[in-house]
C-alpha cells in the first residue's frame, strides 16, 4: 500500500451539470457518474454490463468490490440485492471522503466501505466470496498491482467454488491483451469477454468452476427485487452478454 497519508494520493474532483454529477481525476476521463434524482441508477454502460453478473448468480450471499469511485456499483447492489453482504475496498482516502457527495449508503450490518489495498485484500481475503468485482482505477489508469498474474491468481483463491470474478479492463490499454491472458491463465477456459458500444471497456467474467453451469438464461427474466424501470435499463447489457455467450458457445 502506498505511503499511508492523504498526500500520497491524487484528489479527484466533482463535475456537475443539471442532470448529472461525475467523479474525475482529469476532465477528459470520467471515473463515475450519477443522476442526482436517481442515485441508485447505473448511468454508464460498462457498469450495466458488469451487473450482468446476475446472469451467473442472481442472488449472491457475499460480494466484494475493489474500487469505490462514485459508488455506482456499490449503491446499485446495496439497493437491489437486499440479501447480499457487500464489502468495498478503496485505497484513495479522497475518494472515500466523497461518499456522501455521491449518496453512498452509510456502513451497516451488510454494507461496509473500508480503506485498503485491493491487491492485499484479495491476497489475504478473510473469507471467500460469491462475487468479486474489480473496477479499480486511479489517476494514471489501471494500477499494475490490480493487473498482475499474482493478483488474478489471488482473485481465484478469494472466490467460493463456482464464484464469479467480474473485471473492468480498459480496452485501449497497451497491455490489455496481456491482462486478459493473465486472467485466462488463472481461470482457464472459464472466461467470457464482453465489449461495450464505444470500445472503451471490456468486461471480463471468469468463474472458479464451470461458467457453463453458472450461466442461467432464466435470469433474463426480471428478478422480483429489481423494478421494471431499472430492468429496462439493464436489459440491453444483459442481451449483449447473452449474445457474447452464444457466440462463445458456437466457436
Amino acid at each position: 500500500m502506498p505511503e499511508n497519508t492523504a498526500d500520497a494520493f491524487v484528489k479527484p474532483f466533482v463535475y456537475e451539470t443539471l442532470t448529472s454529477k461525475a467523479l474525475h481525476f482529469t476532465i477528459s476521463e470520467i471515473q463515475s457518474r450519477m443522476q442526482p434524482q436517481r442515485p441508485y441508477a447505473l448511468d454508464l454502460e460498462y457498469t450495466q454490463t458488469m451487473m450482468a453478473v446476475l446472469l451467473f448468480n442472481n442472488q449472491p450471499e457475499t460480494l466484494a468490490m475493489i474500487g469505490l469511485g462514485g459508488g455506482s456499483l456499490a449503491k446499485f447492489c446495496y439497493h437491489h440485492l437486499p440479501r447480499t453482504r457487500i464489502q468495498v475496498v478503496e485505497i484513495n482516502p479522497h475518494v472515500i471522503a466523497l461518499r456522501d457527495e455521491f449518496k453512498v449508503p452509510p456502513d451497516d450490518e451488510r454494507f461496509k466501505v473500508r480503506r485498503g489495498d485491493g491487491a492485499e485484500f484479495v491476497r489475504f481475503a478473510p473469507s471467500p466470496v460469491d462475487v468479486l468485482m474489480v473496477d479499480g482505477f486511479d489517476s494514471e489508469g489501471q494500477p499494475p498491482e490490480l493487473c498482475s498474474q499474482r493478483f488474478y491468481d489471488d482473485c481465484l483463491d478469494a472466490l467460493q467454488p463456482n464464484g464469479i470474478l467480474v473485471v473492468n479492463l480498459h480496452a485501449g490499454h497497451r497491455k490489455h491483451d496481456t491482462f486478459l491472458s493473465r486472467i485466462r491463465r488463472s481461470f482457464g477456459d472459464e472466461v467470457l469477454v464482453v465489449g461495450d458500444a464505444d470500445c472503451c471497456n471490456n468486461i471480463v467474467f471468469a468463474c472458479r468452476g464451470s461458467l457453463v453451469q453458472r450461466y442461467k438464461p432464466t435470469a433474463m427474466r426480471r428478478p422480483r427485487h429489481i423494478d421494471a424501470a431499472t430492468w429496462a435499463e439493464l436489459r440491453p447489457a444483459f442481451d449483449k452478454v447473452a449474445a457474447a455467450w452464444a457466440k462463445r458457445a458456437a466457436d
